[in-house]
């Protein structure tokens, strides 16, 4: 086994380049050095294992025009059984520790390239349609997710889910619409501030012409394409989409840009401007290679200083993600995990606009933080739900709100934990347990709080509480 007051650096590493240290992950990397445990996330990562709950529709335009109404909202209601359905698929995965680091990559990519899943009732043959969109939208980024980012860039900016949420699928030579070039530039790539109006026009013109098929495949439309001479970040020629997203490629700042989110997701919200530099050099001079970025990242001395530990506090999903790997909980009702991710304020495949979740300290609120601190408790002791899901909104995650019951019947899997700390006699279990699930060392005071709710009576029973005493308090929020 592996003494987590020992190797504490392992625990960091898989919290932050995964979502927790597993014991099935950690037998894994017994007596490995960090490069080599990096290495072995690395290499476990290259895996792209696609989401599949969605077949592409043989439905057209003009078969949907004929339906009735009760038809097509029977439609609209199998999309959103679909959604969740990818939503549980991949929440699924996170929970497994398998590929954690692509897996882990992919959820930023989703919050860096946001997309929601929108229903347009002129445009798509169905509601199912966005489904199957939003299928497609998360296996790019799961297949681009370690690759090269003007590749992800490019891919994921043809995808029908991305050019309808921006309305470039509306963009057209004599009608440009600029939504798509700005987000491109402000959320994607350079950031606000790096680029003009000018450019935002320009570039909105290259951009024309880009659309799908009802059938979602990417279609370059050339009616409506602009091919006329335009002027972007000073240089003059008839640029296309493609060549405009390699010109912003050539700007150093789309490095920084990009590596500055990497830090502050992974590393600590709070920039270091030094270390951000030095890492953007090196990125864009790897052609943008985010593997090696990573592994430079992961492989440092200072990704591992204490000033970087407990300094980031955990999403809706990494949080529950975490619960579900570390302890094998498994929900009787699928619609528990949907419920618990709208009451915390992250639904996957929901993002709240197109600039994504905000996270940090967005995280908590007065709401939010009380169920947080309940969840052990509403887990592993079915408790009542004393929360109801945040309003948001959006009618097409209404149905999230649904459950039966105020309780989330749940079961977990402790033999594994259990045969990982069976060395550990009794007196050292808290400290070990305590270096295991958090990322900071306990207080005297907290030692005490969770020792007075150990319950001896065997083995079992002392590990089951002590573990539920430590993820109730407040540092199990952070990572």
């Amino acid at each position: 086994m592996i003494l987590a007051s020992q190797q504490h650096w392992l625990f960091h590493l898989y919290q932050r380049a995964g979502f927790g240290a597993f014991p099935g992950q950690l037998r894994k990397v017994a007596g490995k050095s960090k490069k080599q445990a990096v290495a072995q996330l690395l290499d476990h990562a290259a895996t792209v294992r696609p989401l599949r709950v969605v077949e592409a529709s043989e439905l057209t335009l003009s078969k949907v025009a004929q339906m009735s109404k009760e038809e097509r909202k029977e439609l609209k209601q199998d999309s959103r059984q679909s959604i969740k359905d990818l939503n549980i698929q991949w929440l699924a995965r996170m929970a497994s520790g398998e590929g954690a680091l692509r897996v882990m990559m992919t959820l930023f990519w989703v919050g860096h390239f946001a997309c929601g899943s929108l229903f347009c009732e002129g445009h798509y043959s169905c509601r199912s349609r966005n489904a199957f969109f939003m299928q497609q939208y998360y296996n790019v980024l799961h297949q681009h997710a370690l690759g090269k980012f003007g590749d992800l860039l490019l891919e994921v900016s043809k995808t029908p889910a991305m050019l309808q949420f921006l309305n470039n699928q509306q963009n057209r030579k004599d009608a440009p619409n600029e939504n798509f070039a700005r987000e491109v530039m402000e959320l994607f790539t350079l950031g606000r501030g790096h680029y003009s109006e000018g450019d935002i026009k320009n570039a909105a013109r290259a951009f024309t012409g880009w659309g799908f098929t009802p059938d979602g495949e990417y279609q370059f439309r050339r009616y409506g394409h602009d091919f006329g001479e335009k002027t972007f970040m000073g240089k003059k020629g008839t640029f296309s989409g493609e060549e405009v997203l390699q010109l912003i490629l050539e700007n150093p700042q789309t490095a920084r840009f990009i590596t500055q989110k990497v830090f502050q997701f992974f590393v600590n919200p709070t920039p270091d401007p030094e270390i951000i530099e030095r890492l953007s050099k090196q990125f864009y001079q790897s052609g943008y290679d985010i593997a090696n970025l990573m592994e430079t990242i992961l492989t440092a001395d200072w990704f591992y200083d204490s000033k970087n530990a407990g300094v980031r506090i955990k999403s809706p999903v990494e949080l529950l993600a975490g619960l579900q790997g570390t302890f094998g909980v498994r929900f009787e009702q699928e619609q528990s995990l949907l419920f618990i991710q709208k009451a915390l304020g992250q639904v996957l495949f929901y993002p709240p606009n197109v600039a994504g979740w905000p996270g940090g300290q967005n995280w908590i609120d007065s709401s939010s933080l009380l169920f947080r601190m309940q969840l052990p408790e509403v887990i592993f002791k079915s408790a009542q739900v004393t929360i109801n899901a945040k309003d948001e909104g959006d009618v097409n995650t209404e149905f999230l709100s649904r459950r039966s019951g105020r309780v989330l019947q749940a079961t977990a899997d402790w033999p594994p934990l259990l045969r990982h700390f069976s060395a550990v006699p009794d007196r050292q279990l808290l400290p070990e347990l305590a270096a295991y699930l958090l990322p900071i060392p306990l207080s005297e005071t907290q030692k005490a709080l969770v020792q007075s709710r150990a319950d001896k009576t065997n083995r079992e029973s002392l590990l089951k509480s002590l573990s539920l005493a430590l993820i109730s308090l407040p540092e199990y929020q952070l990572g």
